[in-house]
């Protein structure tokens, strides 16, 4: 590849970044109560957009035409995903994210063609770089410096990608459902000739059931690890408070573990004894593997839980609410399969993967389990009729 072709490749892909920068900037301060940070957020949009227009001008100098902006459905997941994880963390995001723009202007830079190609990158490079200061700023105090500084790094390496928690939750939600009422409707329906009476009562008995087991399972799950979180961190904190020496000594031995000198395992346990907060956490996370993260309401994971596997677990028995016999059957066959591919497609939001590869495993998964489960139906038939 040429240097004129890598330079229009990378404007190219500049162009759609700022771009999708600025909507995310926009969609954040649609959601931003505040009226100076909404307006930060907006005043961002906008110096994304006049980049992206000085790169389709410059673009189009070279004979190359950015074409329509249009994003896909896996972008506007993500933005979904982004907004969802709330403002001063997306925030985070988009501030490793300036960080990896700067480091592109830098490489376009070095190829440029001319001295006013290249006083534009570098001016937009500074820009850039002033985002980053501006967006660390808009979450001082909001943020941990350590935490920030980590998601930038993440930022840099593109095969991280993160996404909100119960969004992960909800997909395996639907998944769980989908499969459990697909298999059970091919079952009955194999068994039963096809009666749609019985496909039906057995497609949402299974719903309702799939429902409440995981929306009960969701709750006692979060609430029996928040209750265990809670009763192992009192436990150490009483400790820490009737035998110090012993705690820092064990803090010691942790450090030592870990390849350190017994002079340097000594002065940083001392360190972290200074902070008892912060020996607490770091004793609970070495000695018993807990580590203090914002466990969710348990009300609201089996809320959730309960409602993507309702909705997942009703997708193969709609057919058979409005057709009968084997026309219910093709007809649910047919939409389980292609939710079973939107199911794993949509995963591409929290793993990053191929949405094709992801969706086609999932396709053959559901499918094998809807014909063996019809299979098993056509071996039993002749013991019921």
């Amino acid at each position: 590849m040429s240097e004129r072709e890598k330079l229009v490749s990378g404007l190219k892909l500049a162009w759609r970044d700022e771009m999708g920068s600025a909507r995310n900037y926009r969609a954040l301060a649609e959601q931003e109560a505040h009226p100076d940070r909404r307006d930060i957020l907006l005043r961002l949009a906008e110096a994304e957009e006049k980049h992206a227009v000085t790169w389709a001008a410059r673009l189009r100098e070279m004979g190359a035409e950015p074409g329509e902006y249009r994003e896909s459905v896996v972008e506007r997941a993500r933005r979904w995903a982004l907004l969802q994880s709330g403002t001063d963390r997306a925030v985070v995001k988009l501030e490793a994210a300036e960080n990896g723009a700067d480091a592109m202007y830098d490489e376009l830079a070095k190829i440029a063609p001319s001295e006013e190609v290249r006083a534009q990158l570098v001016e937009a490079q500074r820009e850039e770089r002033a985002h980053s200061r501006v967006l660390s700023e808009f979450t001082e105090g909001q943020v941990p410096p350590a935490q920030r500084r980590l998601a930038k790094i993440l930022g840099s390496e593109k095969w991280h990608v993160t996404g909100a928690g119960w969004i992960g939750q909800a997909i395996y939600g639907v998944n769980d459902g989908l499969g459990a009422a697909f298999g059970v409707v091919s079952g009955v329906a194999g068994a039963t000739n096809v009666d749609h009476k019985f496909v039906l009562l057995s497609g949402i008995a299974t719903a309702i059931a799939s429902a409440l087991s995981m929306g009960s399972g969701a709750y006692l799950a979060t609430k029996s690890e928040c209750e265990v979180y809670e009763a192992e961190m009192k436990r150490e904190r009483m400790e820490i408070e009737t035998d110090p020496d012993q705690e820092r000594e064990e803090m010691e031995l942790f450090y030592q573990l870990k390849g350190f000198s017994v002079e340097e395992a000594k002065m940083m346990a001392a360190r972290l004894a200074e902070q008892p907060e912060q020996l607490l956490k770091t004793l609970a996370h070495e000695e018993l593997g807990l580590s203090e993260k914002a466990f969710p309401k348990p009300w609201r994971s089996a809320v959730s839980a309960m409602l993507s596997t309702a909705a997942g677990a009703f997708v193969p028995v709609i057919p058979f609410m409005f057709f009968s016999g084997t026309q219910a059957l093709i007809w649910s066959f047919a939409i389980s399969t292609l939710a079973h591919f939107a199911v794993g497609a949509s995963k591409v939001i929290v793993t990053g993967r191929s949405w094709l590869k992801s969706g086609a495993e999932m396709t053959v998964v559901g499918v094998g389990e809807a014909l063996v489960t019809y299979g098993i139906g056509l071996l039993i038939a002749p013991v019921l009729r």
